[in-house]
């Protein structure tokens, strides 16, 4: 089953190494690197796979986690959060290079008051506005669409109805010319070869005896799963290492200069 999910991860990381848009290399080597991961709880410090990226990259690089659970591109705007980003950028210090890892998706789907933005109009304007902040900082920016759930039907198919904001992120990102890692793709062909039982390894805790069965979602913390719970959505630390390494393996093709930095 495992040679099974790396096959599959090994096919669809070739399809998005075709999708990522690769930008323009930096005039001169950079004399140090800062990280800034902006996005969601599965993301986030204790309930993503963001501290565990940050992990794969040479001690010497600056590594933020500043995801945070529940936010949307609407509400990581207007709590303030991206505020806080853009005095990093702007506060950059001579030589060095920032990048912004930009993930969002899972609350802005319907029915989080609050979060949620229109599929058709208001998500892409954020992300659009997102771009439009980082180009005159200096800074660059690579978008993934949104990690896979991992909640399988009846018939052992794999849920993905995060699709349409990842597509709609590959499109923004490719109408401004900004790198994209298709890692909705990527994670959901790996869960899906991997099969639901080993899929329910990666949550942040373990699987309860009256937990639902095939077919059903288990519930969901709002705020973002600050505390262990099992759910099909956030992850525990082997979670992180096996979708932090998918990220970690495409980052070079989005951005070739930054093999120099990981591990």
């Amino acid at each position: 089953m495992k040679k099974a999910w790396l096959a599959a991860l090994s096919v669809v990381a070739g399809v998005a190494q075709a999708q990522a848009q690769a930008p323009a290399p930096l005039p001169s080597p950079p004399s140090s690197l800062r990280v800034i991961l902006v996005g969601d709880s599965t993301m986030a410090t204790k309930s993503g796979y963001g501290d565990a990226l940050c992990a794969r990259f040479q001690p010497e690089v600056s590594c933020l986690n500043l995801a945070k659970g529940g936010r949307s591109t609407k509400s990581f705007r207007a709590e303030g959060l991206w505020d806080q980003v853009m005095a990093l950028l702007r506060a950059r210090p001579a030589g060095q290079t920032d990048v912004v890892l930009m993930q969002f998706g899972h609350n802005d789907q319907p029915g989080k008051p609050g979060r949620s933005t229109d599929l058709q109009t208001e998500f892409p304007a954020n992300l659009a506005r997102y771009i439009d902040d980082v180009a005159p900082t200096g800074a660059r920016l690579v978008m993934l669409t949104p990690l896979t759930r991992r909640s399988f039907d009846a018939q052992g198919r794999l849920d993905n109805a995060l699709r349409p904001w990842a597509e709609a992120m590959i499109r923004v990102a490719t109408e401004h010319r900004v790198p994209v890692i298709d890692l909705n793709a990527i994670s959901h062909a790996a869960v899906q070869a991997m099969g639901e039982a080993e899929a329910d390894t990666l949550a942040m805790a373990p699987k309860p005896i009256d937990a639902p069965a095939q077919g059903a979602s288990s519930p969901e913390r709002a705020a973002g799963a600050a505390n262990p719970v099992f759910d099909r959505t956030h992850l525990g630390a082997k979670g992180a290492q096996v979708f932090s390494a998918m990220v970690a393996g495409q980052l070079p093709v989005a951005m070739p200069e930054l093999q120099r930095w990981l591990r």
